[in-house]
């Protein structure tokens, strides 16, 4: 059912209790601060810093054009997701459009693929970060330097985010501000004072393939791009807290991939002209160019300076994701859809949020960092099968999304695609699994195995502990709440 025309604070309501729920959030989050969350989501400094050297080692400059292909592609999902939301504003995202697109079973599934998905994505940022913080504090570079600033990194988070919506949008807000402006800033001055490549280099191999087909590398090097635009759907996580949602979070989920897109390209594009020697970061002589151009750019003092507002990205990012990850258990435990719902779904009666799913939010991405110590590719690992598990979760909601349009249903909130709709749900179905086909697919052959097909068969193994449990404990049956009913035929119907 579409929202009234008049939108406010008692249309917003009326319509989500005519979607069935009553909700014990506040509309504390602007239209601005629930695209600064997205934006802080998708982070484009914690994008490019985290995976510049990797993708440069693997692809050579040339890398920087997934920044452009996978933003497309991404913009294709965003829009997917703007009519959903738009017809179902209701907080914890991929699940309860699933559930209202097909059925509780793959709701259910969607649901746990994306939540494991968010916990390793936050325990990839944090991970990612611990290099840069441990510099900023003075600590002696190496693992143990790394998972103790990381678990840092998420008790800060964590605190934070237990403050309440309000706070979580001025984070969001001041994070946005920071990182975007410290990204023009610094890529600015590495661009007038640190410029030393030509702009040819983007078409430029470096080397990488040794004389043979490019194509490969630069194929694999689309980690960086694939890992850098997802966040967009963090706007529609918070549905419930934002003002007029079926109209302000679309235009933010497209928002977040504009700016972001932009920025990253502009991030990525400074650095990429700023290093001396490539084949030094692709040989490995040089593991971290990041670094590098830093302190060549800003000396010590003024590379401590660049880490802060570094250090305040990633910290944004991480709140966002936390945020995410609570909105989804949240969501689920209110349908009775997971272990444990009686605390997850608690909420605190001064803030307003849900204390035991931001708990969880923290805890689990710690017990991934803790882990990691026993990986000598932690980083790559931790990010491949998040992302992996990430996308899985979005084409989940893609596909419910064209069979549900198979089946006769017209999006009925305020944004819509109209006739391009199909076009553009087929178009991204389409690129999200040749995405996932390429995050998959093996290319170390020299090592074990099990090793080579590392992401693949932790997605396997994700998907079939949560098939296992939903097949053995039927979480789906414990709640009567609506789902399905996006298609008119088949509303009320359980699957």
């Amino acid at each position: 059912m579409a929202p009234s025309s008049a939108p406010g604070p008692h249309a917003d309501d009326l319509h989500l209790e005519q979607l069935g729920y009553t909700s014990e959030f506040r509309r504390e989050m602007s239209p601005w601060a629930n695209f600064a969350l997205g934006f802080t989501y998708l982070s484009p400094v914690v994008g490019i810093y985290t995976l510049f050297a990797i993708a440069l080692a693997t692809g050579g400059p040339p890398m920087i054009w997934w920044l452009l292909i996978v933003g497309l592609g991404q913009l294709l999902v965003a829009l997917v997701f703007g009519e959903v939301v738009s017809q179902f504003p209701v907080a914890g995202g991929v699940y309860p459009w699933a559930r209202r697109l097909w059925g509780v079973k793959w709701a259910w599934m969607t649901g746990w693929v994306y939540l494991i998905a968010l916990f390793a994505t936050i325990a990839g940022v944090v991970y990612g970060a611990g290099p840069y913080l441990a510099q900023l504090l003075g600590f002696e570079a190496g693992t143990t330097s790394t998972v103790t600033c990381a678990l840092i990194l998420l008790a800060l988070a964590l605190a934070i985010n237990l403050m309440g919506t309000k706070w979580l949008a001025y984070a969001a807000i001041i994070g946005f501000t920071a990182e975007l402006l410290g990204a023009l800033a610094v890529g600015a001055w590495l661009l007038i004072s640190e410029r030393v490549q030509n702009l040819s280099v983007v078409f430029d191999t470096a080397g990488v393939a040794d004389g043979g087909s490019y194509f490969s590398a630069f194929v694999a090097a689309a980690l960086i791009g694939i890992f850098q635009y997802y966040g967009f759907e963090a706007c529609g996580d918070v549905a419930e807290e934002v003002p007029d949602p079926t109209r302000q979070i679309p235009k933010a989920m497209r928002m977040t991939i504009y700016v972001g897109g932009a920025a990253a390209i502009f991030v990525c594009l400074s650095l990429l002209l700023a290093v001396k020697d490539y084949a030094a970061v692709i040989s490995g002589e040089d593991p971290d160019p990041v670094t590098t151009i830093l302190h060549d750019a800003f000396g010590v003092t003024g590379t401590k300076v660049v880490l802060v507002v570094v250090m305040v990205s990633f910290l944004s990012c991480a709140l966002s994701l936390m945020a995410a990850a609570s909105r989804l258990m949240y969501s689920y435990a209110r349908d009775e859809m997971i272990a444990f719902s009686h605390l997850l779904r608690h909420f605190q009666t001064t803030r307003h949020v849900p204390p035991y799913a931001m708990a969880v939010a923290a805890a689990v991405p710690a017990v991934i960092v803790l882990g990691s110590v026993f990986s000598t590719k932690a980083l790559t690992s931790i990010i491949s099968f998040a992302t992996l598990g990430i996308y899985l979760g979005f084409q989940m909601v893609v596909l419910a999304a064209l069979r549900a349009r198979l089946k006769g249903w017209r999006p009925s909130g305020p944004f819509s695609l109209g006739h391009w709709g199909m076009v553009v749900n087929v178009s991204a179905l389409g690129y999200g699994v040749l995405a996932m086909v390429n995050m998959a697919w093996p290319r170390t052959p020299d090592v074990p195995w099990y090793d080579n097909w590392l992401v693949l068969l932790s997605a396997a193994v994700g998907v079939g502990v949560g098939g296992i449990y939903m097949v053995l404990a039927k979480p789906y049956l414990r709640s009567d709440a609506r789902h399905g009913d996006a298609v008119p035929t088949r509303e009320g119907v359980k699957e």
